[in-house]
């Protein structure tokens, strides 16, 4: 038995068995990848990991499972299914999955089926069950990945202490509290939760603006990720070989490759940051939620006719598109006097943000601070180079 102090949930018991496994490389490997990649150059606080994440999961994960009434074996692989739940997270996580073919889930899977940490996993849990309650399925992968999952609880309480971010303050115990499951083994919320779960997508409304997409951290990112996509293309580094490394080796094996990759890490180094030259926001759209869904191939197109346009390498030209905002919280069942009703039918408030959540989200034309000039005098504007239907631009 070990003891483990967590900033946001205080003291936390490990088993043996649980100390195995921390102690295994794979999990190492997360003290060492940032939680929020490069948000620490908007919030310097912003350095907590995905170790302390998959830690702080774990403590929820116990809470939630005991506040259910759960069977103790049952709760044992659920905290080590919340343990082992991020152990795919390439070096600076969802950064660097925007330039990779395989998502951080499908990693994961395979690492707690063919590594190392196999052997510790098989001596008391199957692999296969343990990758399928990660993945959200059965009854109990509800609690790891469903519509309120302590996964996203962790999170946003962690991201906002450690970024100082107030918005992300949310009721965590009211919201363990009041989740049960219904004669289906579908987690749902009872009346008294619904404000509490409220809250809880209230604060990631405010946190998408404010630290997810906040403009210069998108930047920063899309910078690193035309970085990223070079070193690949070029087989500086290989995606397999990414779950193996961690944000430091990345950045080193960046430093130390001439050309693109080298420039960008002297500009991200010295704070030379590409700036905001165009901006449309998603309202302005007439199917925003199909922004999402658009073949990346268009926006490559439209960096090739902008680049070409102001004589400069593709490479110089960043179209990025802001992150999806899920609520998947929206559709938790709420029990109430007249059955069971989707959270977003009980509440006016969740109706109306859900009406609202396009409100902050842009797609993003960045340009050297030099480049950004000869586009302005060109009147470079995205909605020439990329269709996007609307009569409202």
């Amino acid at each position: 038995m070990g003891f483990i102090r967590d900033s946001i949930h205080g003291d936390l018991h490990l088993t043996d068995f649980e100390l195995k496994l921390v102690d295994t490389v794979e999990m190492q490997r997360l003290r060492r990848i940032k939680q929020l990649g490069f948000t620490s150059l908007v919030y310097p606080g912003a350095n907590h990991t995905r170790f302390e994440h998959s830690i702080g999961t774990l403590s929820l994960a116990d809470k939630l499972a005991t506040r259910l009434n759960l069977e103790e074996d049952v709760i044992e692989l659920l905290r080590v299914c919340a343990l082992l739940h991020d152990i795919g997270h390439a070096p600076f996580s969802h950064v660097s999955e925007r330039a990779l073919k395989h998502k951080h889930e499908t990693v994961t899977k395979e690492i707690i089926k063919n590594s190392a940490i196999t052997d510790i996993i098989t001596e008391r849990f199957n692999a296969n069950f343990i990758n399928k309650i990660i993945d959200g399925e059965t009854k109990y992968g509800k609690i790891i990945s469903g519509d309120l999952d302590v996964d996203r609880m962790d999170y946003l309480a962690r991201d906002s202490y450690y970024t100082g971010v107030a918005y992300g303050v949310i009721d965590t115990e009211r919201l363990l509290y009041s989740l049960k499951y219904d004669d289906n083994d579908d987690l749902i919320i009872t009346d008294k939760g619904v404000q509490a779960a409220e809250s809880t997508l209230l604060a990631r409304y405010f946190m998408y603006p404010t630290v997810y997409q906040h403009h210069t951290t998108r930047i920063v990112n899309s910078m690193f990720r035309v970085c990223l996509k070079r070193m690949l293309e070029d087989n500086v580094v290989q995606e397999k070989e990414l779950k193996y490394l961690d944000d430091g080796d990345l950045i080193n094996i960046a430093r130390n490759t001439k050309g693109l990759p080298e420039k960008t890490m002297k500009n991200l180094d010295t704070r030379h940051l590409y700036k905001k030259t165009d901006t449309i926001n998603l309202t302005d759209i007439e199917y925003p939620e199909k922004i999402f869904q658009m073949d990346k191939k268009y926006l490559k197109e439209a960096e090739e006719d902008i680049a070409n346009a102001l004589n400069i390498s593709p490479e110089e030209v960043i179209i990025d598109l802001p992150e999806s905002l899920s609520y998947k919280e929206m559709s938790i069942q709420v029990e109430t006097n007249n059955g069971l009703k989707a959270l977003s039918e009980v509440s006016t408030v969740i109706n109306s943000l859900k009406k609202a959540q396009y409100n902050y989200a842009d797609l993003a034309l960045y340009l050297s601070k030099e480049n950004r000039e000869k586009a302005l005098d060109k009147n470079i504007k995205i909605e020439d180079y990329l269709n996007l239907p609307s009569d409202k631009l």
